[in-house]
């Protein structure tokens, strides 16, 4: 038997008027989920523990399997695990985005944070400005250390660190920066200071005349200690892959023992290579002798953040139809038995543009069995079911039959 979990990032939605009182999910031109919904299990399950943060950190970690009360040690930790960082004990890692806050003439604390994403920009023109700041700050700040990450996601370590509470940069979208700067002095000034840096930078400049979203500021959140996961295979008795764009997957697979699989062309955005995901996924299982494999799309929750309509739905449609088509085709062909799970981590309402730590619906599918269902793959149709996992770490035993 052969197992996958295709997970689309911020899939699930509120219901939107603008489309007939439907989630997107709903919504969306789905034939292959709606196919296999007929012979599914449809459910709601939890993923984030009451009372923790909706991030895709908690939640992720949810979905494959581990506690997040009892493993959670901050999001950023496990993203220096997929960067090669070696965190010593006494280090503290922060996610360091390069966001895009409003150019206006005001302070810098009177600025508005415009996008969390810079456009999606490319992990080459990040880098160069990541290279900017650090020039400058690892020569004031010895305790400081800047490291490329993925697009817009970067790490910053600092040595002999505390823990801090920082805020997400995607949960204050349009939002005055002022109020949710950093209290520590030394954060404070290199995320004011790095305005300065980046601003008129030429790789901006280019940016700006192209209608993209200039890459001005650093933004530091996520703070967290190193991870100490359990062994995936020793815990499951499978052997586990993950192909996911995302530092964050990437680090809980290290984290876990893992195998990482990069795909080129894989990027975290819209238009990330589904297909090449998929295929990698489908080599890993029926070539490589993997169980188990972790499909991470980030794109859903992307376009949650942005707050667009059209390219959610977008996002949907192309998970259906260039991942779990192709995955349930070629996995048919290879003439083995297999099961999917198909579900968000954590709802991205496009009404609020970030994330809830509300319930979230699941499919699973098994090539074995012949379920009669009459429910589609939708939140409506999973909260009628009547089935609900409360705890969502012991989902994946669900779907490793235990």
């Amino acid at each position: 038997m052969k197992y996958v979990i295709v997970l689309g990032d911020g899939m699930a939605d509120y219901p939107i008027e603008e489309i007939g009182n439907k989630t997107v999910l709903e919504y969306a031109n789905t034939p292959v989920m709606d196919e296999i919904a007929k012979r599914s299990e449809i459910g709601m399950v939890l993923t984030v523990p009451e009372g923790m943060s909706p991030g895709s950190d908690t939640a992720n970690l949810s979905v494959i399997g581990y506690d997040p009360e009892k493993y959670y040690s901050g999001r950023s930790p496990l993203e220096a695990l997929s960067i090669g960082v070696d965190m010593k004990p006494t280090d503290i890692a922060f996610r360091c985005n390069i966001v895009t806050v409003s150019d206006d003439d005001v302070s810098y604390e009177d600025k508005t944070i415009i996008d969390h994403s810079s456009s999606e920009i490319s992990t080459e023109d990040a880098a160069v400005l990541l290279d900017a700041v650090r020039e400058v700050f690892e020569k004031e700040y010895a305790d400081y250390k800047f490291y490329v990450g993925t697009s817009y996601r970067h790490l910053t370590i600092w040595d002999q660190g505390e823990v801090l509470p920082l805020t997400p940069p995607h949960d204050i979208l349009g939002r005055v920066i002022g109020e949710y700067l950093p209290k520590d002095q030394i954060l404070y000034d290199m995320m004011k200071r790095s305005y300065d840096i980046l601003a008129n930078h030429p790789i901006n400049l280019d940016r700006k005349a192209k209608g993209l979203n200039p890459a001005n500021s650093l933004w530091f959140w996520g703070a967290g200690t190193r991870p100490a996961l359990s062994n995936f295979e020793e815990k499951n008795g499978k052997k586990g892959v993950m192909i996911s764009a995302v530092d964050l997957l990437k680090g809980i697979a290290v984290g876990a023992g893992m195998t990482n699989i990069d795909v080129e062309g894989a990027n975290g955005g819209l238009h990330t290579n589904y297909e090449g995901k998929a295929m990698a996924a489908c080599r890993a299982l029926c070539e490589d002798g993997f169980d188990f494999a972790y499909i991470h799309v980030e794109a859903p929750d992307e376009m949650g953040h942005q707050g667009s309509l059209e390219k959610k739905i977008q996002a949907i449609e192309y998970l259906d139809e260039k991942v779990i088509k192709i995955v349930k085709e070629q996995l048919e062909k290879s003439g083995h038995d297999f099961r999917i799970l198909v579900l968000p981590d954590h709802p991205t309402p496009l009404c609020i543009r970030t994330h809830v730590g509300e319930a979230v619906p699941f499919l699973l599918y098994d090539s074995t069995k012949e379920v009669a269902s009459s429910l589609m793959y939708n939140e409506k149709d999973a909260k009628k079911s009547g089935i609900y996992i409360e705890n969502g770490y012991k989902m994946i035993d669900h779907l490793f039959e235990k």
